[in-house]
């Protein structure tokens, strides 16, 4: 069974910092990334990642604060989130597939997300 679980979301000052995880099991995914969904805005692409790190994408409102990685040892990604906005409130998800993509319908595997607030 494929499953997702995502951690390290919570409460932050802007301007700090919070780092997510992902680990996957079941399988492995060549690529994997991150949306995030805020209330009552459509789910949202940030960043993805290829099975080597070799290529990542990242949405334009998080390039410079923002970092996707991955440890494939521990079948994990990790989205490393600096200078934090209170814009960048929301839930945010793992995502997995066998494609690197920066389209939410792309990824057929999903984590159940974690809420990330940003207080002013």
């Amino acid at each position: 069974q494929v499953q997702l679980v995502e951690s390290g979301g919570g409460l932050v000052q802007a301007g700090g910092s919070l780092r997510l995880s992902c680990a996957a099991s079941g399988r492995t995914f060549n690529a994997m990334g991150w949306f995030r969904q805020a209330p009552g805005k459509e789910r949202e692409f940030v960043a993805a990642i290829s099975w080597s790190g070799g290529r990542t994408y990242y949405a334009d409102s998080v390039k410079g604060r923002f970092t996707i990685s991955r440890d494939n040892a521990k079948n994990t990604v990790y989205l490393q989130m600096n200078s934090l906005k209170p814009e960048d409130t929301a839930v945010y998800y793992c995502a997995a597939d066998s494609h690197l993509r920066v389209t939410a319908s792309a990824y057929d595997y999903w984590g159940q997300g974690t809420q990330v607030t940003v207080s002013s």
